[in-house]
Order: C-alpha cells, then structure tokens, then sequence
C-alpha cells in the first residue's frame, strides 16, 4: 500500500499525532487554567484515544478475519488487553487511586459481560429469537473467568500485607500457566470449542467480509504498533489532566478506572454488536467472555510485575460489593449460557446487571 494511500485511510492516526504535540506544547498551559478547562481536555483526549483505539481494532479485525477463529478474536481481544495495560500502567505513574487496577479489571468484566454481551444479546434476540452458538465456548470462558478472579481479586482480601510480595508472585505464575493451558487448548485441541459452523453468508455480507480482508497484513500490523504508541503518548497526558480536573470534585473514585475500560472495550462494542445483528452469536460470544478472561488473566500478572519492581503494592482484593456484583454476573452468565441459545430475555437480565453497575458506581459504592 503507497504511503499516501495509508496516510488517506489513517487519517485519525493524523489527527491524533497533532492532537498529542498539541497537549505536549499546551499541557503547563491547560493545567495552570485549573479543574474546568482540565477536563475538557481530558475529554478530548479520551475521544481521540477512542479514535485511535477504533482503528487498532480495525486492523486486528482484517487480521482476524484473514485467520479465522478462534485466532481472530484472539487478536482482537489481545489488541484491547495491550490498549489497557498500557493505559494502566501510564496512569499508575501519576497520582492515581491504589485501588485503579482492581475497579479496572472489574468495571471491564462488567462491561464486557453486562454491558456488551447483554446488549448484543438483547438485540440480537429481539431481531433473530434464539441465536445458537457453541456451548462449549461459554463453560470454558466462565469457569476460567471465575477462578483468575477468585486467585487474584478475592483470595487477596485475606493475605497479611507483610506477605503480599509471596502471593504477588505467585499470582503471577498462576496466571501466566493458566492462560498458557489456555491458549494452547484454545488453539490446538480444544480450538472446535471456540467455533460454530453457520450456514454461509449472504453475498452482501460476504462482501463486508471481503473489505475487511482488503489491505497487507505487514501494514496491519505496523499500523497497530502505531496506534499502539500514540495511545500510551495521549494517555500520559490524559492521566496528567485527569488528576488535576477530578481533584476534590467528588467524583466517584472509580471514574477513571470506568474510563480505562470504556476505551479498551470501545471498539469490541461496534465488533460484538455487527455480529449479533448479522446472527452471529458465536463471534459476540468469543469476544465478550474473551475479553473478560484476557483483562483478568494478561492485566494482573503485569501490573503485579509492576508492583514488586517497584516495592509498591495495590489493593487487589475486591469491595464486598464489587465481590458481590462479580459473583451474580457469572452466576447468570453460567445459567444463561450453557445451552447453545441466547434470546432478548437472557440479554436483559446482564444488561440490568450492567446498570446496576453503574447505578452503584455513581452512589461512590
């Protein structure tokens, strides 16, 4: 592909590089305006974030459509995963809250399970009645989902702070083995569990498909990279106006570990939705679960690498009502999921559960 045809279709990669040297130039600037002018920057960088997350997963979406499943929703899921970890991580540098790891991998299992698999279902339900998929699928999401967070995010609550570091590590090789078995299941033997087989796709939808196939793979990838980068660059800055805008406001603490989770999940919304409108459950299915089982098991083990490199622990263990919330969500979810068929009513029941979320989250719970 010629470098002008690249840099016509990227142009919000474009947009995105001026908007980072204009809050490298303008950052002392903006933050000396105080709190107000502060968070409308914010608010344009996490809007450019979203715009470049956007075209990440465009690309992982070419790349995922030219291998196919399950390796496809792999990238995708993978390519949200390292938009997080790295906004994480950037954010942890400033003066963020101790508990931002544990409200971000829990506001992202929210999401991912209530709030995008609820409403795809839902939809999807309500345009196409049952929608099938692989069952198989969903019991090896949930159960994964279910012991990654019960090691990590509730086990902790009872680990004496002078061991955290013993637990720490270990944390971290569990997860590192667990999703090794994982992935080479998911890959290898097991891969039948993660696809089910449709009847073919209309000519029109075939035509989608063939666009999203159009474009190299090198240039895919070397344009994920790229997002990649100027996600953490406008993350720095966003982190640094953020602290500022939401000083003494009284803003909900775990506003910005919604923020993180939001723009991660941001394009995997438009993704699993496509798929439940076209019938195509197994896709929203592979996306959603996978996307919570990826946050859980690739984010912990590198932010508590982090933490014993630095000597500095966080707070892990969930609040009760978060333990509580988490605990309802993959109740229904095992309920809901383990016959082959989603439908409207399914949806619903995880989409009030997303906005019950959101409901306590503002109530500061």
């Amino acid at each position: 592909m010629a470098i002008s045809s690249w840099l016509k279709q990227e142009k919000f990669l474009i947009i995105a590089f001026a908007v980072a040297v204009i809050a490298y130039l303008g950052e002392h600037a903006v933050l000396d305006m105080g709190r107000a002018a502060s968070l409308v920057a914010a608010a344009a960088l996490i809007a450019t974030i979203v715009l470049v997350s956007m075209r990440v997963a465009h690309h992982a979406e070419i790349l995922a459509t030219k291998v196919g499943d399950p390796y496809g929703t792999m990238i995708l899921t993978l390519s949200a995963v390292a938009v997080e970890v790295i906004m994480l991580a950037i954010l942890m540098g400033g003066e963020s809250s101790p508990t931002l790891v544990r409200d971000t991998i829990y506001s992202a299992v929210m999401l991912d399970i209530n709030g995008i698999l609820g409403l795809a279902a839902l939809i999807g339900g309500l345009k196409h009645g049952e929608q099938p998929y692989n069952d198989d699928s969903s019991k090896t999401y949930g159960v994964m989902i279910l012991t990654a967070m019960g090691i990590s995010m509730i086990v902790p609550e009872f680990i004496p702070d002078a061991k955290w570091h013993y637990y720490s590590a270990f944390t971290i090789i569990a997860m590192i083995a667990l999703y090794a078995l994982f992935l080479r299941m998911q890959v290898g033997k097991h891969s039948y569990f993660f696809s089910y087989s449709y009847p073919r796709i209309e000519k029109k939808h075939g035509a989608e498909d063939d666009h999203l196939g159009e474009g190299s793979t090198a240039t895919s990838i070397v344009t994920i990279l790229i997002g990649v980068i100027l996600i953490g660059g406008l993350a720095e800055f966003m982190s640094a106006f953020m602290d500022v805008g939401l000083r003494d406001s009284g803003a909900p603490p775990a506003i910005a570990a919604i923020v993180v989770a939001a723009i991660s999940a941001a394009p995997e919304i438009l993704t699993a939705l496509r798929a439940a409108l076209r019938n195509r459950m197994q896709a929203t299915i592979n996306i959603a679960m996978g996307a919570s089982l990826s946050t859980v098991i690739l984010t912990v083990p590198v932010m508590e690498a982090i933490a014993l490199y630095s000597g500095q622990p966080f707070i892990m263990a969930m609040s009760p009502v978060q333990t509580v919330m988490i605990m309802i969500t993959l109740i229904a979810a095992a309920i809901n999921l383990n016959d082959g068929e989603t439908n409207a009513i399914e949806g619903m029941t995880h989409f009030i559960l997303f906005a019950t979320f959101i409901m306590l989250t503002g109530l500061g719970l």
